[in-house]
């Protein structure tokens, strides 16, 4: 939970604003005071975006968009309108679908910022406005692979729990799972919250072979999260160096390097 306030600095660089390249350096995670007041005190020097632009942020497996909360008025902050898409976590086709819809409502440039499985969904949409990707420990399959090709790669973390459908072809994530991998940096009463409140991910989902990815043909950045649980560093490093820029991160500040 707390890497998801970083993408504040990573989309307004995404959106090609003419920032410094320290922009990055006043992201801090989620929760604490300084993130909000730094956005809030360049609010002003980052209002150069382009009229109408569009922040779309994309929850993963097992949430909703109040996942994105504590980042939703800091984005709103430096002048950007900003959209928590609900994806119905049915099929990736149906994902990308709902995502498609919510970009209908926009009529500026975008940027669409995927956690976790809604990588796969930003890259699987088809619209001119959107200007480049951000993704935050996000899976990103090339074309005719499967999300579950990708994430089940390398071998778990110690610490990751074990999944299975339902006898209705849904996956959820068990009571400890939270605590122990999904957001092992959040506080009791938060992993508690997000296990009751969790939306079941379909087998579908990431069983059904992604279309040619938009991440080939619009700029993209990559977060990588290094205390991310799921899956390994080793990975997530070898998927990143295919972006345009790579973030690292550590709590609680982020470093930024180019690939």
């Amino acid at each position: 939970m707390e890497r998801r306030s970083f993408l504040g600095a990573l989309t307004a660089a995404s959106l090609g604003v003419a920032l410094e390249s320290s922009l990055t350096e006043f992201a801090r995670a989620q929760n604490t005071a300084q993130f909000g007041a730094s956005l809030s005190g360049r609010a002003a020097k980052m209002r150069e975006f382009p009229q109408n632009s569009t922040v779309i942020l994309v929850h993963g497996a097992w949430a909703d968009g109040y996942c994105w909360s504590n980042i939703i008025l800091p984005l709103e902050r430096c002048g950007l309108k900003v959209i928590c898409v609900p994806i119905p976590l049915t099929s990736l086709t149906n994902d990308a679908t709902a995502l498609s819809w919510a970009l209908e409502r926009t009529s500026g440039p975008v940027v669409l910022v995927g956690h976790a499985y809604s990588g796969a969904v930003i890259a699987a949409v088809r619209e001119d406005r959107v200007k480049s990707l951000v993704y935050v420990a996000a899976l990103a399959p090339d074309e005719g692979e499967t999300v579950s090709k990708v994430f089940y790669r390398d071998a778990p973390h110690p610490e990751a729990p074990k999944l299975a459908p339902d006898s209705h072809g849904f996956i959820s994530m068990p009571e400890d799972g939270f605590r122990r991998a999904v957001a092992h940096k959040a506080s009791v009463d938060q992993t508690n919250i997000a296990s009751a409140v969790q939306r079941p991910i379909a087998v579908q989902c990431i069983q059904e072979p992604a279309p040619a990815p938009l991440w080939k043909s619009k700029p993209s950045w990559f977060l990588i999260a290094e205390e991310d649980r799921r899956p390994s560093i080793s990975w997530r490093i070898g998927w990143a160096q295919r972006f345009s820029r790579i973030v690292w991160t550590t709590h609680p500040c982020i470093q930024n390097r180019r690939s």
